[in-house]
């Protein structure tokens, strides 16, 4: 009796299983093509850009990226080409070499840039949406930023381009 039900049970255990998987975070894996991790954040190397549909010059450029250092967030790798999500979610194709490694963030939501790493610190400026700022190190979900001449702390939430790196400013 007990035999007849194993491979229902073990469908379902597939099921759940496949299920829960899916649910998972995106796995960091090493690129065969570049030798860096993906899932990373590369900034945009020139002020002109072409995002286009497939990874080649034949395929249609869907979005002209006019802003250096925009972090982008590559998601998958070939040779010559990377699959980038930028800070709206719209993935496009650019080609490798119009990205560099580099420590910027794009501020998502208007954010109070602070003395220290807390709600209740000194206000230090007011950033807005679309602002690009120098990325230093993170840590419980605040990241010491600079704006221009203005440096303190933001909340993690509010940066495009902050992971778990760490770096100092």
């Amino acid at each position: 009796m007990h035999m007849k039900w194993a491979p229902f049970l073990i469908s379902v255990l597939f099921f759940l299983g496949g299920a829960a998987m899916a649910q998972a975070p995106e796995l960091v894996r090493v690129s065969r093509f570049s030798g860096k991790p993906v899932p990373r954040f590369e900034t945009l190397k020139f002020a002109m850009v072409n995002g286009r549909s497939g990874p080649s010059k034949e395929h249609d450029v869907l979005w002209v990226y006019q802003r250096k250092g925009l972090p982008m967030l590559v998601v998958k790798e070939t040779a010559n080409w990377r699959r980038v999500r930028d800070p709206s979610g719209t993935e496009v194709w650019v080609h490798a070499r119009m990205l560099e490694d580099g420590r910027k963030a794009y501020i998502q939501t208007p954010t109070v840039l602070r003395e220290d790493p807390e709600e209740t610190s000194d206000p230090v400026a007011d950033l807005g949406r679309g602002v690009l700022v120098e990325l230093g190190a993170c840590d419980h979900g605040w990241c010491r930023i600079q704006a221009q001449d203005f440096r303190g702390y933001a909340p993690r939430p509010a940066l495009w381009g902050a992971d778990t790196g760490e770096t100092g400013l």
